[in-house]
Parts: C-alpha cells; structure tokens; sequence
C-alpha cells in the first residue's frame, strides 16, 4: 500500500483480543511493506558496518605501503557510502509510508465503528477517550509498526558483524559477540516499570483529554453559570498530574538511555585494552585492531533501535489495548446482515414496548421520561442499549439487515443533532432518495430567518446555501440549529423518520408551521415524532402514550386528551391538584380541557 493509495478499500477485520494481538495484526496487514523496509534496512545497515573493515584494510595498506590494496579499499569504501546513501533515502521512506499506513488503517477502523455504532458508542465510551485513541494513540500505533522492521534489520546486522568478527579476528571478536548481547539486553529488566509509567501517563492523559473535550462542548452553558473557572482548576490539576507522570517516564527512560550509553563504552574499552595487549604481543595486526575497534564503535547505532523498539512497544502497547478496546464494542443486537440488502416496507413495530407506526401515517409518541423517549427512539432505529426482541420493519427484524440498508430504511433525529462546520449546501448534502427538494426541506423546517441570518452573518455569500456554520453551528441559536438538523432529515426522504423532540427549542407559531410542513412534506410515508407539544400532537394520524417501558394508550390526541388522565397529566402539566379535579369531574366535562387547546387554530392561523 502506498500512500497515494489510501485509503484503503476495506481496511480488514481487526484481532481485538489484545493490544498485542492488534500490534500483530497490523504488523502481519502490512508484511509487503514490512520486508521492503527491512531489506532497505539491511542494506543500510550492513553498509554503514562494513565501513570499519574497510578503514582496517586501508589502514593495514599504508602500514604495508600497498598503494594497489589502498586504491581497492578507497573503491570499496565509495561503493559503501553509496550504499549507505541509497539504503538510507529508501529505508525511510519506507518506514515512513508504514507508519502513515498503519495510522490510516486504525482511524479508518475507528472511523467504521463510529458509523456502525452511532450514538450508542458515547454511551460505552467517553468521548474524549475516542478523541485521544484517534489521534495521539494512532501515532503511537504506526510508530511501533514502523519501528519493527528497523529494528529487525538492526539485530540482523549485529549478529552478521559479531560473526564476521569472530570470523577476521576469533580473540577480539569472541569478546565482542559475548558482550554485545549483554549491552543490547541490560535493559530488559527495566522495560516493566518504564512500561507501567507509560500506561499511568497515557491514563491521566486521556482523563485530560475527556475533560478539555467536555468542557469546551458545554463551554456555553458553563458561562451561562459562571462555572469556567471551575473547570479551568479542574484542568489545570489534571494537566499537571499528566506533566508528573510524564517526567517519572521520562526519567526511567533517560536511565535507559544512558545505560545504552555507558555498556557499549565499557565494551569499547575493554576491546581496546585486549586488542592494544595483542597488538603488543604481535598477535593481532594494527590494522585488524583498528577493524574490531571501529566495529564496535559503528555498531552503537544499530544498537540504539533496540532502545527505540523497546521505547516504541512500551507506548504503543497501551494505546493499542485502547483502540482494541473500542474496536471489540459491538452493536447489543447485530445479525451481521444476515438478509439481503433490499429495504423493506410496511409497519414499524416494536415488540418490547408494544409500539405499533403503520405504514405512511404521522404517529406521535408521547412519553413522561425525556431519557425514556431517547432511549426508544434509538431502538426505532435498531439501536438498542441492551439485546432485546429486535423492532419489526415490515415484519423483517432491522438487526438481521445490513447496516446500510437498515439505515436507508430508518433515521432518527436525536434531541441533540449535531451541525458539522462546513457550508449549508455541504450540511444538506446527505445521501437522499432524491425525491424531497432542499428548498422544500428547508420550507417544510420553516428556515427562512435562519437563511437570512446565515447570509447576513456571512461577508461573502450571497447565495444562502454557499453560507458557512460553524463548528456544531454554535453560531446559530437552538431553534436554529434544531431546524437546519429537521431540514437536512427531510432531505434524506427515508423509509421511516423518528424524530425526538424536534421543535423543543422554537416559539409556537413556528411550530405551528413545521407542524404542517412536517406532515405535508411526509405525506404517505412513515413518521415516528416524540414530543408532548400539542400542536405536533394535533397533526398526528394517532397517538401512542408510552408509560414505564409499554404502550398504555393509543387515539386522537383530541380524545386521549378527555380519556386518559396521564396523558393528560404530561400534555398539559397539570398537577396533581388539578388531576384529583379532573378524575372527580363528569366524564363529558373533560372535553372541557379542550378550550385550552382550541388556540392551536387561532396559532395556525395567525403564523
């Protein structure tokens, strides 16, 4: 895979059993990459060892006063700096186009279980935890992926050196081979507590990056309550807790660092100290005590890649546990798709709660827990938060449809719908039937003030869909956003649309308005509407009063109003006081109720 390439087509189904497990697997998806970056490594690396026995040779030459064997070993040392040049330039770019790779692979796995998942993925995982898995882990990630193949090439290049040693010149080079192994493993014993301070590093960093991510997500309200320097202390002691952490890391690793440093110097010493013994013995020639010297001096930096790996594996290992983890979370009820791809028609029915939408009518859903309505509106859309009997789309389970067929064949619109920064013409590009027109979306949604506030707000746009939004469009009011979200629903035209809440945060005449736009613009398909705002309610084909988990009422609005009193008690707010009243009344003076909603024509028409 090549950088212009990505991404990838598919990126595989990744072993999530283990950070481990997923290091591997990562390394075994990019083997082609891998041995291209390890064979630019051994040419890289035997070259730059090669070079000692080369100045050997040259020396011993001048010792000699052989001008032919100087000439050869001058060649010889060119024909190495340029293998050492183009090893080099291609090992990096190799290396570099594995950890770019790699990185890609992971957000775009990360990417898909966002998709798959939706909302429900905020609900197992904070969303500062998915924020600090995509970005800073992923680099970690590929690093160490990356990291593999020089690190192999570097081991292999040790172990060729110590036997061509031992091979030019046994007495030195038996020395060397013995002690190289130890310079190279000293560290093993502290890789544990280096690796442990990692993962409390990478632990209270991620807790600070919960905290930043939530905080400036309810920057607006924590204004509104004067509570910013609240959360400014709070952040202020988690970012410091991480700076502790990653100084006591730190440390260790410089401890590493210079044991790496301080065992080859002994080894070099004692390698000079044996060799200039030889020399003076007559048993080694200068020239070969220059070669073992140099040797032992080039072979540091080989060596100092397995500092690296072991740097590289002790970081990576926690964020590859990380990523794993949120990888491994799976949809509560997911049939793999086990039917074809074909969206089905007919009735939305939901076995657990008994709620029943037939096909082409406006169901309004009137519900007295908020939390309860959000977490039924999720499973409407075949997202459950825990395994259940699956809801019913034309009697076909949504869970045994494949993804992108059971979410061209329901869309919920939660009470929160998020605005991307971007254009308004890129906000309403969704994917759609093609059937329902942006500008009778954007009419339907009654988005005329929030058009002309966009063009007004913009120096450049005189067309309103070239307008820009901010972020989450905090630029816009609440009624605003909530409109544009209600416009870009519209747009997609699906089999089946649930809406929770959608007209919460506008005025009443407004409402009246989407009210009628919503049902005309949703004429003979199926609409699902959670709301207790009477002018929804009136514009619905029925009704359906959900009470602790079930079905409790279905009918007209009109009539529940005067049948049933908790219905009543959540569409009118009335206490208990005036419920006692009402029960203890003739049943025919309930319609009395009636006269206070007898407005919502007067509102109609007055809009």
């Amino acid at each position: 895979m090549r950088i212009q390439d990505l991404p990838y087509p598919d990126p595989g189904v990744p072993d999530t059993r283990s950070g481990p497990h997923f290091l591997w697997w990562l390394w075994r998806n990019q083997l082609g990459g891998q041995l291209k970056a390890l064979a630019w490594g051994l040419l890289h690396f035997v070259a730059v060892s090669a070079l000692p026995f080369c100045v050997g040779l040259a020396v011993q030459a001048v010792v000699e006063r052989s001008g032919t064997r100087l000439a050869l070993t001058g060649g010889l040392m060119a024909l190495c700096g340029t293998a050492i040049a183009v090893g080099d330039t291609f090992l990096h770019r190799a290396a570099v186009t594995n950890w770019i790779t790699a990185a890609a692979r992971v957000q775009q796995l990360l990417a898909r279980k966002a998709a798959r998942l939706g909302s429900a993925l905020t609900r197992r995982v904070a969303a500062g935890e998915v924020v600090a898995v995509s970005t800073g882990d992923v680099e970690k990630i590929g690093w160490f992926v990356e990291a593999v193949s020089r690190f192999t090439a570097a081991a292999l290049t040790v172990v060729v050196v110590c036997v061509g040693l031992v091979v030019y010149q046994p007495a030195l080079g038996w020395l060397v081979a013995v002690g190289l192994p130890v310079v190279g493993l000293a560290v093993l014993p502290l890789l544990p507590r280096a690796t442990r301070r990692a993962d409390v590093q990478r632990e209270k960093a991620g807790r600070a990056t919960e905290l930043a991510s939530d905080t400036v997500a309810g920057l607006r309200v924590l204004r509104g309550i004067g509570g910013e320097e609240l959360f400014l202390d709070r952040y202020r002691r988690a970012s410091q807790e991480v700076r502790h952490a990653a100084v006591r890391s730190a440390r260790m690793w410089s401890l590493i660092s210079a044991i790496q440093v301080l065992l080859p110097g002994l080894l070099l010493i004692a390698v000079v100290w044996h060799g200039t013994q030889l020399a003076r013995q007559g048993r080694i020639t200068v020239g070969e005590l220059v070669t073992v010297y140099s040797a032992v001096m080039v072979l540091n930096y080989p060596l100092r890649h397995f500092e690296e790996i072991a740097m590289a594996y002790s970081f990576s290992r926690p964020s590859a546990k990380r990523a794993a983890g949120v990888l491994a979370l799976r949809r509560s009820t997911d049939a793999g798709g086990a039917r074809g791809a074909e969206v089905p028609h007919g009735d939305l029915y939901d076995p657990a709660t008994g709620l029943l939408a037939p096909a082409g009518l406006l169901t309004a859903v009137v519900c007295g827990d908020p939390d309860a309505a959000g977490r039924l509106a999720e499973r409407l859309g075949g997202h459950p938060a825990e395994a259940g009997a699956p809801v019913l789309l034309g009697g076909v389970p949504l869970d045994e449809l494949p993804l992108d067929s059971a979410r061209t064949a329901v869309l919920v619109q939660d009470k929160d719908p998020v605005l991307l920064s971007g254009t308004l013409r890129e906000l309403l590009d969704v994917p759609a039937s093609g059937t329902v027109r942006a500008e009778d979306a954007l009419a339907a949604a009654r988005c005329g003030d929030v058009l002309d506030a966009l063009v007004q707000g913009s120096l450049d746009a005189a067309d309103p869909l070239d307008a820009r939004i901010t972020e989450r469009g905090r630029s816009l009011s609440g009624g605003q956003r909530q409109r544009l979200a209600l416009a870009r629903s519209l747009i997609t035209d699906p089999e089946v649309l649930v809406l929770d809440e959608p007209t919460s945060a506008v005025d009443s005449h407004t409402e009246a308005w989407i009210a009628q736009g919503l049902r005309r613009l949703r004429s003979g398909r199926t609409t699902v509407v959670f709301t207790s705002s009477p002018l929804l309610l009136d514009h619905a084909d029925r009704v359906a009063l959900v009470h602790d988990g079930e079905v409790l009422a279905v009918g007209a609005h009109r009539e529940l109003i005067d049948t049933e009193p908790r219905y009543r008690a959540v569409v009118t707010r009335e206490t208990d006081d005036e419920r006692a009243a009402a029960d203890t009344a003739l049943p025919g003076q309930g319609a009395a109720l009636l006269g206070a909603f007898d407005t919502l024509e007067e509102i109609e028409e007055s809009a």
